[in-house]
């Protein structure tokens, strides 16, 4: 007999955006005139095109892979050298970081790094989450087994949630107890609040203190423009004795599609074994990366490549400042209508508090029958994220002031 992972059906309800995918369809099939109409700023996805050193590069590539003496077949798994060399120098070394090349691993994506992590990882650990937060941290320890079951608020049992809510300005503090492995994103998503450096100082602390490691994803640190907030959790000091990083190139370089990402293993990064050893992890992920994945394609880690150009960089702030323009229309919009705002500043999500006595899906649903623009529910992010929906600024300026427009024209 053939068993199934019980795991997976803990999971109570279907993943946040197939859900709502599977709303909207439902909408546009039942309202096909006002699907013409439809605005999606729900799901992250970029709309604008690739940078044109981006183009450049892969058309370059393809020519390659067109000549004997040229062609690449399976390449390194953990990523070609020479990649690797631009990202820790111009991410980390010219900024005064100490990131090594071969502490560098480029995968397919961020998402996927965030749950591959669990491999290297004991099913011992107490896992701490930040509420609301992105889906994957948690639905991925639950199907790995570090959970119990959910209560009846959606609650699993083994998992510490780390509250954001307004008062802590959505960036969730140390907690009084231990724990061994800690989820924080900054910029967040949903909620667009920006870890400060004093914040940032306080989580190695307590990291050091307790033996304890941060998985720190900055998939968004190119949309920070404060210099006062720090893009790397390698800013603070001892933060490589604590943490690992995760970036993507979906964001910045417009790669959702094409999909490219990083993550940072320091080799001083240590973690215990069953009977208290302590070993590093880098030679862990070094192997599970060899050993499950075949890397990414030559073609795709040339375009990556591209964007650490000047031509590459400087199209990269471009886009950056069209989607955070975006937002600033947005926010203004959100106000403007009577909402109270959060995000969408160093952040390219926005944050809204729905009106009272309204919930997150009654205010999905609402916004896409009568403004017929897409958002997304904050509840689907965690029970502290009930009474609140994100909009995405990923989207084209005319798209961006329209939705302003209909959001303002609601009653509510």
């Amino acid at each position: 007999m053939a068993y199934l992972n019980d795991n997976y059906l803990k999971l109570k309800a279907g993943y946040l955006f197939p859900e709502i995918g599977r709303r909207v369809k439902t909408f546009c099939d039942t309202n096909p005139a006002a699907a013409l109409r439809l605005i999606r700023c729900g799901i992250g996805d970029v709309t604008e095109p690739l940078p044109a050193a981006v183009i450049a590069a892969l058309h370059k590539a393809v020519d390659e892979m067109g000549l004997r003496e040229s062609f690449k077949g399976y390449g390194p798994e953990q990523g070609y050298d020479w990649l690797r060399h631009a990202i820790a120098k111009k991410d980390f070394r010219d900024r005064g970081l100490d990131v090594a090349d071969d502490e560098i691993f480029v995968s397919d994506g961020s998402k996927c790094d965030c749950g591959n992590i669990l491999d290297i990882l004991g099913h011992q650990n107490r896992i701490a989450i930040s509420d609301p937060v992105y889906p994957v941290y948690l639905d991925t320890n639950v199907m790995a087994g570090h959970t119990g079951e959910a209560d009846e608020t959606g609650a699993y049992a083994g998992i510490h949630y780390l509250p954001c809510t307004a008062q802590n300005g959505f960036v969730p503090e140390p907690p009084s107890g231990k724990v061994d492995v800690i989820y924080l994103c900054s910029p967040n998503n949903p909620t667009g609040a920006v870890a400060t450096r004093a914040q940032l100082e306080d989580w190695v602390r307590y990291a050091l203190a307790n033996q304890a490691i941060i998985l720190f994803d900055a998939a968004y640190e190119a949309y920070i423009t404060d210099p006062a907030i720090p893009r790397s959790i390698y800013e603070i000091p001892g933060a490589r004795d604590c943490a690992i990083e995760f970036r993507s190139f979906s964001k910045n370089g417009g790669f959702t599609g094409v999909r490219c990402a990083l993550t940072v293993v320091p080799k001083t990064l240590m973690a215990s074994t069953a009977n208290g050893e302590r070993k590093p992890l880098h030679p862990l992920w070094l192997r599970r990366t060899t050993t499950k994945f075949n890397g990414v394609s030559y073609i795709v880690q040339r375009a990556a490549e591209a964007l650490y150009s000047d031509e590459g960089k400087a199209q990269v702030r471009t886009l950056v400042n069209h989607y955070m323009g975006n937002a600033a229309v947005l926010v203004a919009g959100c106000r403007a209508a009577g909402f109270t705002v959060f995000g969408g500043s160093n952040a390219p999500y926005i944050w809204v508090s729905a009106p009272d006595g309204v919930t997150s899906w009654q205010a999905f649903d609402k916004i896409l029958h009568d403004a017929n623009v897409v958002i997304t529910p904050g509840s689907g992010f965690g029970r502290h994220g009930e009474g609140y929906f994100r909009v995405s600024s990923f989207n084209s300026r005319a798209n961006a002031e329209e939705v302003s427009r209909r959001v303002q024209a609601l009653r509510w």
